[in-house]
């Protein structure tokens, strides 16, 4: 089964921990599909976790997070916010959709604000599936929506990823029969920071479509070139059934002030509302942020310059360890460890360094989130002494 991928609870994981490109050298070979299913990694609860985390952490590491945001056009948006936040933000809510419409070219009717992607991908899950319907995701994959679909009985359909360490669309449609109720696809993937080409997406979602509800999940979207040629609200634009989830936790740097939004037909929109929050659930300093960050080109490029930075500095560390990874297309990277997962990520913390784990291919596997430079090189100094 697949390990938990579940941002309401990220932090009852175990494990304290973290692209599409032709594999360089140091990065990792084409590999057969695995065998069997990811395996779960038992959780713990906050308190327990909380236990777990040393006073001193030197390296976040864990939770795929921008450490160099917000902006500051954010912060002083949120500081100037403070003596307002006594009322509900319902002007400012209108404006930010009235904001993403314009720059995606669709009606308001169209867009559905959030708290984050979470409230939206559970409330999808409920609105879609009760027992006896079944979800389609790969496998590994980011589990929040299909374990919501769980919780109502639905059965999740795991579809291991192709040898490339990508979404293998073709099983994934082939798995589709009339208990299917929904297909999720996140891309770039999380936890294997991978993306499948563009074109053949595209193609896959108008096909599936007609059949059945796509979700595709893009909260890592923005660390791509060309996040506007990749993204699939172009084919919403064209009328198919497709729900786009978009976060601000990113690099955005938003992951602790949580705001997010759905695409869908108007229909789509007014049919999962009921089942979401929605609007209500964002607090007026984080609207606020969001709405002097939104396409802040300025802030997005050097926040995505300095991820790439750690990133090159993270393959460097891997390559002179004589560590394979599988090149990323997100703010995080994933690579094959050398000894038992929980004792890599244990040893790690007593370090001061938190990272994942996973096992799957046969493997275990670290995810390590994209940190400054400080952290990778925390990271580096904690890693060069256990491989």
């Amino acid at each position: 089964m697949s390990a938990s991928m579940n941002r309401r609870h990220w932090l009852k994981t175990s494990t304290m921990l973290t692209g599409g490109l032709a594999f360089l050298p140091g990065t990792l070979p084409a590999v057969p599909a695995p065998a069997s299913p990811v395996k779960r990694i038992k959780s713990l609860s906050d308190t327990e976790y909380g236990r777990l985390m040393p006073p001193d952490l030197k390296a976040r590491l864990f939770a795929n997070e921008n450490p160099f945001g917000p902006s500051d056009k954010a912060k002083k948006a949120i500081s100037e916010s403070l003596e307002t936040c006594c009322r509900y933000p319902l002007t400012e809510v209108e404006e930010m959709i009235d904001k993403i419409a314009a720059y995606e070219g669709v009606a308001k009717e169209m867009i559905m604000m959030s708290s984050g992607s979470t409230p939206i991908l559970q409330a999808t899950a409920l609105c879609y599936c009760k027992a006896g319907d079944s979800v389609i995701s790969a496998d590994p994959s980011y589990a929040d929506l299909p374990e919501h679909a769980e919780a109502v009985n639905a059965k999740w359909i795991k579809v291991p990823l192709t040898a490339e360490f990508k979404l293998d669309l073709d099983a994934m449609e082939k798995a589709i029969d009339n208990t299917t109720k929904l297909v999720y696809i996140c891309n770039p993937n999380n936890p294997t920071a991978t993306i499948v080409d563009t074109v053949r997406l595209k193609d896959f979602c108008e096909r599936v479509s007609k059949k059945v509800m796509v979700f595709v999940d893009e909260a890592y979207i923005d660390y791509l070139p060309d996040p506007q040629g990749t993204t699939l609200i172009e084919n919403i634009k064209k009328g198919q059934n497709i729900i786009v989830a978009r976060t601000f936790s990113k690099l955005y740097g938003f992951a602790g002030l949580r705001i997010g939004y759905m695409v869908a037909q108007p229909e789509t929109v007014k049919k999962v509302e009921p089942f979401c929050v929605s609007w209500f659930g964002i607090s007026g300093p984080s609207i606020r942020a969001a709405l002097v960050s939104y396409q802040d080109k300025e802030y997005l490029q050097d926040a995505l310059k300095k991820t790439i930075a750690s990133k090159e500095f993270l393959y460097k560390t891997l390559k002179s360890e004589g560590y394979e990874y599988i090149p990323s297309s997100a703010n995080f990277v994933m690579f094959p460890i050398k000894m038992e997962g929980q004792r890599f990520v244990d040893e790690m913390m007593k370090r001061g360094v938190g990272v994942r784990f996973w096992e799957f291919n046969n493997k275990h596997w670290c995810r390590v989130s994209i940190g400054r430079i400080d952290e990778m090189e925390a990271f580096a100094t904690a890693f060069k002494e256990l491989s």
